[in-house]
């Protein structure tokens, strides 16, 4: 599915489901299974709504009984709290783990919310706690105490009116775990989640991002005839406001789901250049209409060009915008179409590709690779690592390839060109790419909304760390070398001839062709 956690405002999907199934609770709420032998006694009126007796099932829970009278669990409640009602019901929960590695119990008291949005809420927060306890990446939780940070933000929901607050209760918890990507996502946020990973959307074509160091929300690009796209808005310009509410202390996905909105709505946006931020003349308003933005992943074009001996090449341009689900499919197709047009090369540009589904991020790595290479290696939270490897692959094409990266590369961008570079198949063009090296699982919640989780880290088939390190192309490209004489060049009057990153390629693909000419 999950820092950089660049959204659109499709937000495509920084997820990456893994091929090792992770262990998760066998149970969190009486719910969800049929009974065994743990079993917990709570009020009628509790977070779970069950019947006076709820039991929860678990193989690693036999013989465990769990009573708790109202009293008692008042003064487990209130210890270092004050001022909750004492009439309120108190709710007893005992999760039991099927992992080996945690064959536990654990009982947790808590106050319930008469609010009826709140308590399904607290519900909520008892199934991601333990998706957290059980998947996360950092075994210590940022050395916290995990368990008690559940009945603590349970005591703090307690109060709370609205499922937003509640929510937000949830976000703050998570937040303690010091990881950006591991977050919680509403039922409507998830939903358009959804819709954008599907790549379908409606919105104004803007892929935006958190950036770590300050905290601002950057526009890391637009879609190629989008709203934003014509209104001028450039990549790096900074997203200060949202229909004139302050983007302080607002994540990129809720900034994401405040820019979309049915087609034939608008939204004004206030922007930054970010030159100056020191005084206000780089600032301006922009209102955008809202569209159905038609998000193919994949822009091409042939570039022919000739040779230093005078012969006519054609090479095959891709620019891949992001990870959706069909990513894989358009790449396929477009590299048949490229094949039946006598294409000899290959550019694949994944600058200010954000990321998405990594899962299709390793599907297009297969395109361009044979045999059983090997396309990244996952850490988990033991520290075990497992390679994940094609299965008997056969390339498309064996033409010579560069793969174009630079800072905005993120994610399922950087395993692709870790894989491509790794295996030998491609040539790095461009700048060191972002460093985003964490897998994120997500589940969808008994209440519609989604927990991401960072569950693995991952690392390049050369074992090249990546995390907050990132790529180093093999060959940089500065806008000096524009200033250098170019070749002789016929590109029908692309604007890519205006690309310092394309001629470099260019002439990288020329060194292949005369060595493998030569051989």
């Amino acid at each position: 599915m999950e820092a950089l956690r660049p959204k659109f405002d499709l937000n495509p999907a920084h997820i990456s489901p893994i091929s090792k199934k992770l262990p998760r609770p066998t149970s969190v709420s009486s719910k969800y299974h049929t009974p065994r032998k743990c079993r917990v006694f709570v009020p009628q009126n509790s977070l779970f709504r069950t019947k006076s007796v709820a039991q929860i099932d678990s193989p690693r829970c036999s013989n465990t009984s769990v009573i708790n009278s109202g009293k008692e669990v008042v003064e487990s409640v209130a210890r270092g709290v004050v001022g909750f009602t004492a009439a309120a019901a108190v709710a007893a929960v005992c999760i039991c783990w099927d992992s080996p590695a945690t064959a536990e119990s654990l009982t947790v008291a808590f106050p319930v919310s008469r609010a009826r949005e709140v308590n399904t809420v607290q519900r909520t927060l008892v199934e991601a706690w333990g998706l957290i306890r059980e998947t996360f990446v950092d075994p210590t939780f940022n050395h916290q105490d995990w368990d008690s940070k559940l009945q603590q933000t349970m005591v703090e929901m307690f109060p709370l009116r609205s499922a937003d607050a509640a929510y937000n209760k949830i976000s703050g918890m998570l937040s303690t775990l010091g990881d950006p990507f591991t977050r919680i996502i509403s039922p409507k946020e998830y939903q358009s989640f959804r819709i954008g990973s599907d790549g379908n959307l409606q919105g104004v074509g803007l892929f935006i991002n958190m950036e770590p160091k300050t905290g601002h929300l950057v526009v890391m690009s637009c879609v190629e005839g989008s709203p934003a796209a014509r209104a001028g808005i450039h990549e790096g310009d900074e997203l200060v406001e949202i229909n004139g509410e302050s983007l302080d202390g607002i994540d990129s996905e809720a900034a994401a789901q405040k820019l979309r909105g049915r087609a034939g709505t608008s939204v004004t946006v206030k922007l930054h250049n970010g030159t100056d931020s020191e005084s206000n003349s780089g600032f301006r308003e922009v209102n955008l209409p809202r569209e159905i933005i038609k998000l193919s992943p994949i822009s091409s074009t042939i570039i022919p060009h000739r040779t230093q001996d005078g012969r006519l090449l054609k090479t095959g341009y891709v620019k891949l915008l992001a990870f959706s689900q069909n990513a894989a499919v358009d790449m396929e197709n477009t590299v048949h179409e490229m094949e039946d047009q006598g294409v000899e090369s290959y550019i694949l540009d994944l600058r200010n590709n954000p990321g998405g589904l990594v899962k299709a991020g390793l599907d297009v790595a297969r395109i361009w690779l044979d045999g059983n290479e090997t396309l990244v290696n996952t850490i988990d939270r033991d520290g075990n690592m497992a390679p994940i490897n094609m299965a008997s692959g056969h390339a498309l094409t064996h033409d010579p390839l560069v793969v174009l990266v630079n800072e905005g590369s993120a994610s399922a961008s950087e395993i692709l060109a870790g894989a491509l570079h790794d295996n030998g198949r491609a040539i790095l063009v461009g700048h060191k790419t972002f460093g985003k090296g964490k897998i994120q699982s997500v589940t969808e919640l008994h209440d519609g909304s989604a927990l991401f989780v960072t569950v693995a880290k991952y690392l390049s088939p050369a074992l090249h760390d990546i995390d907050q390190v990132g790529i180093t192309p093999d060959v940089q490209c500065t806008t000096e070398m524009l200033n250098s004489p170019p070749k002789e060049r016929n590109v029908l009057g692309s604007p890519l001839e205006a690309d310092s990153c394309i001629m470099v390629a260019e002439h990288e693909l020329d060194v292949q062709e005369s060595k493998g000419a030569a051989s």
